[in-house]
C-alpha cells in the first residue's frame, strides 16, 4: 500500500451494507477497515487512526450522534454521516458537533466516493488514494493571523490561543476561517462562503452554513452570543472584522 492511499474506517450495524461499502471504497484505492459499532471504531483508532470515517447514524446500541460527539472531542478525524432515516435535526447536530458532510441512505456510491475524496482534500492537508501528499517546507516561517481570542496557523491548520493551547478545529471551520481572513471587512453572501470554503451543503445550505459559523463563534468570540469578530449581515451573510469594532 502507497503512503499516498488514504485509510477509511466504514462503521455501520448491517454486515451487508458495511461490506458493500467498504468493497466500493477498496475497489477506489483506499485501504478500509470494516466496524459494527463505536466500541470496534474506537478498537480500530487504537491499533491505527484512520484518514476519515464514513458513519451510519442510525445503530441500535450506540447511536451515530454520540460516536461523533466522542470522536470529534479527541480528535479531527473527518467524518461523514451515513443518514438513512436521521431527521433534518440529527444532521444538524451532526453538523454542530463537528462532522464535515452527511449523505442519505441507501447513498449513490460514487458520490460517496466523491464526497471522501472532497473531505480528504480538505482536511489536514490530506488526499485521495493514489497520490502522495506534497511536503511542505519546513523552512517557511508559520503564517499566523489574529482572529478574535486566538491565531490561526495557516501552515498547519490550526487555532491556538496565546499561550499556544490548541483547540480543534474541522477542516470545513479551517476553511470558513480562511475564507473570512482572506476578505477581511468585506460582507459576503452565506453562498459566496460556502463556494470559497468548499462546503456547499445539498441540502438548506443556509442552515448549514449557520451552524458552522455558531461553532466558530464558540471558539473565537469573547462573547458567542454577542460576537465581535464574525458578524452577522441582516439579509444578506457574514462580515469578519478583525479589530472587532
Amino acid at each position: 500500500m502507497s503512503t499516498g492511499t488514504a485509510h477509511i474506517c466504514v462503521v455501520d450495524d448491517e454486515p451487508d451494507a458495511r461490506a458493500m461499502v467498504g468493497d466500493y471504497l477498496r475497489m477506489h484505492g483506499f485501504a478500509v477497515t470494516l466496524c459494527d459499532g463505536g466500541q470496534a471504531l474506537r478498537a480500530a483508532i487504537a491499533l491505527r487512526a484512520p484518514d476519515l470515517v464514513v458513519l451510519d447514524l442510525n445503530m441500535p446500541e450506540e447511536d451515530g450522534l454520540s460516536i461523533v460527539r466522542d470522536l470529534k472531542a479527541r480528535s479531527t478525524i473527518p467524518i461523514i454521516m451515513l443518514t438513512a432515516t436521521a431527521s433534518t435535526i440529527d444532521r444538524v447536530v451532526g453538523l454542530e458537533l463537528g462532522a464535515d458532510d452527511y449523505l442519505p441512505k441507501p447513498c449513490e456510491l460514487r458520490e460517496l466516493v466523491a464526497r471522501v475524496r472532497s473531505v480528504l482534500r480538505r482536511a489536514h492537508g490530506r488526499i485521495p488514494a493514489g497520490v502522495e501528499p506534497q511536503v511542505p517546507d519546513a523552512t517557511a516561517p508559520a503564517r499566523r493571523i489574529r482572529i478574535g481570542t486566538k491565531w490561526l496557523d495557516l501552515q498547519a491548520l490550526r487555532l491556538q490561543d496565546d499561550y499556544g493551547k490548541e483547540q480543534i478545529l474541522t477542516r470545513s471551520e479551517f476553511d470558513l476561517l480562511k475564507a473570512f481572513t482572506d476578505n477581511p471587512k468585506r460582507a459576503m453572501s452565506r453562498e459566496r462562503l460556502l463556494d470559497l470554503a468548499d462546503a456547499r451543503d445539498p441540502d438548506a445550505f443556509d442552515r448549514a452554513i449557520d451552524v458552522r459559523i455558531n461553532r466558530i463563534r464558540k471558539k473565537i468570540e469573547p462573547d458567542p452570543a454577542n460576537p465581535r469578530f464574525i458578524r452577522t449581515v441582516r439579509g444578506l451573510g457574514y462580515i469578519f472584522r478583525p479589530d472587532g469594532d
